[in-house]
């Protein structure tokens, strides 16, 4: 099949992001890939790291740039490996094919509004009520069998080091302040959490979960996906959700194992989160204050307390 012209045969992540904040040029695209599964209308949704779009009130398409085929793969494995095995719903894979060299799925829509929305107007109690769901979420996926997902991630030393070369540009380039970013590569010769391998969703954001009626209903998208120690996972909720509030905390670990947070770990949490592959303090911190921490010692005891 001869590349459609609205879809680059080949594009860089610029090229990508250009194509993804304007629809109307790949719409039409999504539009007649959907016509094969289905005649409900179609719709663009969110602002991901792929094009996605509503089929309707039943389905999701999910289209992947050639340069993230490792994100399909991982997702197409992860939707089956965990399909029915969770306590809250997740998308179940209902096709899977490729346009141009631009693999993509179809899955099943989940029902509920974004927690991001829903989060500012619940009360404390409540926010805690989720926090433990969460943390009872994320313990039941570390509990699975690895099955085919070590085949489709890459080697955790080798992702971690691949971080580790770029984390000061990164950092310099999403604003880290300039007397942290003097700090950094010190600090960042310090421990970050070893233990054994599970299955990292890389999610538990507010942003991948979805909220109905008193609590939780369901969690998707799990294209960046690795597998490696379970703190990785944390990160999401410990920041967006939980930083700077004790409680909240405390019961992320009350639901993922019957304790409060272990706050010795702060530091190599706080290394992890510079480390993370999608780490952007400015966006996934938002304590008052934080720029000014003196330290990263400092910092990490300010966010999570």
């Amino acid at each position: 099949m001869a590349p459609s012209p609205d879809l680059p045969a080949n594009p860089d992540v610029a090229d990508f992001d250009a194509l993804q904040a304007d629809p109307a040029r790949w719409i039409g695209v999504v539009t007649t890939l959907a016509a094969r599964y289905t005649s409900a209308p179609v719709l663009p949704a969110g602002e991901g790291t792929v094009l996605v779009a509503l089929l309707g009130r039943e389905r999701v398409l999910k289209l992947y740039p050639p340069f993230l085929r490792d994100h399909f793969e991982f997702e197409r494995a992860m939707l089956g490996h965990l399909h029915g095995r969770l306590s809250l719903p997740t998308p179940q894979c209902v096709a899977s094919a490729e346009h141009a060299g631009w693999p993509y799925l179809v899955m099943t829509q989940l029902q509920g509004t974004p927690l991001s929305r829903v989060w500012p107007a619940l009360a404390p109690q409540e926010r805690c009520a989720v926090l433990r769901t969460i943390g009872r979420l994320a313990a039941e996926v570390h509990a699975l069998p690895l099955g085919p997902m070590p085949a489709l991630a890459p080697r955790w030393q080798d992702f971690l080091q691949g971080q580790r070369e770029r984390c000061h540009a990164r950092q310099q380039r999403t604003g880290l302040q300039e007397h942290l970013l003097a700090q950094l590569t010190s600090f960042l010769q310090g421990p970050v959490p070893e233990g054994p391998d599970v299955i990292l969703t890389g999610e538990y954001t507010p942003f991948n979960l979805l909220h109905q009626g008193s609590g939780l209903s369901a969690m998707f998208d799990f294209g960046d996906g690795l597998v490696g120690p379970r703190e990785y996972d944390w990160l999401g909720p410990l920041c967006f959700l939980a930083a700077g509030d004790a409680s909240s905390i405390d019961a992320l670990f009350d639901g993922y194992h019957g304790r409060p947070f272990d706050r010795s770990q702060r530091e190599g949490l706080l290394r992890l989160l510079l480390l993370h592959r999608y780490s952007h303090l400015k966006a996934q911190i938002t304590v008052p204050g934080w720029q000014a921490a003196p330290d990263f010692a400092t910092l990490a005891a300010l966010i999570w307390p």
